[in-house]
């Protein structure tokens, strides 16, 4: 887009009119007026719930509109499918990847556009060139089941890239990636821009909007609260415009200055091994205390604490030693860590934290059902319901009933379903592992606040996070790991960004 040329003199390549989308008549969004100009980076930021998805999915033909009007180019549409959609020049990258996994890269690259005659060779040496010129590091003779989370999402970037649209649409498109390939990403969406392509982003973290966007739409409840220029924006103003309150000064407002008094030692590490990624790591933490701990990727940060909770089998010979109040622990499956009160909060709710298509209630059961050992087959739907009611006042959890499905919540409630599924074991000792990822500002403040209360309550609380000012706003300690071990411990008070990231990279 050439910047010479204002906003205003433009016709949108794509706009909503009056935009209303009712589930069970109840709106998801309601009245949106929403317009798209061309080689515009548009951010639409919003609380989970706020109609983001729907508003999004509306324009890539997943949707359908129950009253209001969109236009393309000027011209009315009304797309019936994606690939409808795709035609007309609207492509979307989904936050859960519609990848096949069966194929291999390179063949859900080119799915869909294939000749009649097909070389497998070919098809590989021209996906690998496209990949390339984009900068992604991603096998194009992979197959897609074995690829992980950042690797799928950049084929899901690829492939709408690929097609050539005119309009793409990406649903928290960062949430996966390192940092290193954020800043391909963030190159790419600029490079798009620089070609005349228009994006569409939503992202929780607000930085990203204020760093690429050229304008900003926050939605809540529904509603479209405001449509700025990016220059009329600072977090404030854009976490008030969500939340309609001010929450800069409790949300990564300050790092902690003094810390709680660390109670009895419940768990110890020592010399913990796990072939490349755990080497020789030993650490400790209290009763009482917010034990944070940050690392790169590939630090073993994540492997080390899914040992201690059984998930991961530390090496057999020479693996080191984890005592649980001073007892010397080795657990194979979680089960037995489960009922000596260990609870790990997965960093990947999606795959790992819930069962979609079960209620909330049953959800949260089965977490009590974990702990249970000759008891499982006393199921009762009854203890099942009350318990579901109680975890759902307690945790705030936003939704119609008990009985909704996992999958229909916002990302913020499907966590504290996750937390929920946890905190009814009555855990000793807690590990959230990335407690925040792809949840809205509201929610990260609930979820600040629960921690902190654990910690308050006498539980030992350790929160892996790799997001510094979380880990400086939430711990009383802060464990830094590299390369499969922790080298450096700082107390609340002496910790600054700057030291922490000096540690995890030298």
């Amino acid at each position: 887009m050439n910047q010479n040329i204002s906003l205003s003199t433009l016709v949108p390549i794509l706009e909503l009119r009056e935009a209303t989308k009712k589930y069970a008549g109840i709106p998801a969004i309601d009245g949106v007026n929403f317009t798209l100009m061309p080689g515009e980076i548009h951010a639409i930021l919003g609380e989970n719930g706020a109609g983001k998805s729907t508003l999004t999915k509306v324009m890539a033909g997943v949707v359908k509109l129950s009253s209001g009007a969109m236009l393309f180019e000027g011209r009315e549409i009304n797309p019936q499918t994606p690939h409808e959609s795709l035609q007309i020049g609207v492509a979307m990258v989904f936050q859960e990847t519609s990848l096949v996994p069966t194929m291999t890269v390179a063949q859900n690259l080119y799915l869909g556009q294939e000749s009649y005659f097909n070389r497998l060779r070919g098809i590989y040496i021209a996906a690998q060139q496209f990949l390339q010129s984009l900068q992604f590091d991603v096998d194009p003779t992979a197959v897609v089941s074995l690829l992980g989370a950042a690797k799928k999402q950049m084929v899901e970037i690829a492939r709408a890239v690929l097609y050539n649209a005119k309009v793409i649409i990406f649903d928290e498109p960062t949430a996966s990636l390192t940092p290193e390939e954020k800043k391909y990403f963030f190159d790419l969406v600029l490079n798009l821009k620089a070609r005349g392509v228009s994006v569409i982003f939503i992202s929780h973290a607000l930085e990203e909007a204020l760093f690429l966007a050229d304008r900003i739409t926050v939605l809540r409840d529904g509603k479209l609260v405001v449509t700025d220029e990016k220059s009329n924006f600072d977090r404030s103003r854009i976490i008030h415009a969500m939340v309609g309150r001010d929450l800069s000064q409790t949300i990564y407002g300050q790092s902690k200055k003094s810390a709680r008094s660390p109670g009895k030692r419940v768990l110890s590490v020592q010399n913990l091994r796990m072939g490349a990624m755990v080497k020789n790591n030993s650490l400790s933490a209290f009763a009482g205390q917010v034990t944070g701990v940050f690392g790169l990727v590939g630090s073993g940060r994540t492997e080390t604490f899914k040992i201690v909770a059984g998930l991961l089998k530390r090496d057999y010979v020479d693996g080191g030693a984890v005592l649980l109040n001073g007892r010397a622990v080795r657990y194979s499956v979680p089960a037995p860590a489960v009922r000596d009160g260990i609870a790990y909060v997965t960093e990947d709710r999606k795959i790992e934290g819930f069962f979609e298509t079960q209620s909330i209630a049953d959800n949260i059961y089965f977490g009590l059902l974990a702990k249970l050992n000759d008891q499982r087959f006393l199921v009762s739907a009854k203890e099942a319901a009350v318990e579901g009611l109680r975890w759902i006042a307690k945790l705030n959890i936003r939704a119609i009933s008990k009985d909704v499905k996992a999958i229909e919540l916002s990302g913020g409630n499907q966590q504290k379903v996750v937390i929920a599924k946890s905190l009814i074991q009555e855990p000793e000792l807690i590990i959230f592992d990335e407690p925040t990822r792809g949840v809205d500002v509201g929610a990260i403040e609930e979820i600040h606040q629960l921690i902190n209360r654990l910690a308050d309550e006498g539980k030992a609380v350790v929160v892996i996070s790799s997001y510094l000012p979380e880990i400086l706003t939430l711990s009383d300690r802060i464990l830094v790991q590299r390369m499969g071990k922790v080298v450096e411990e700082y107390a609340c008070g002496d910790a600054t960004e700057e030291k922490i990231m000096f540690a995890a990279i030298h």
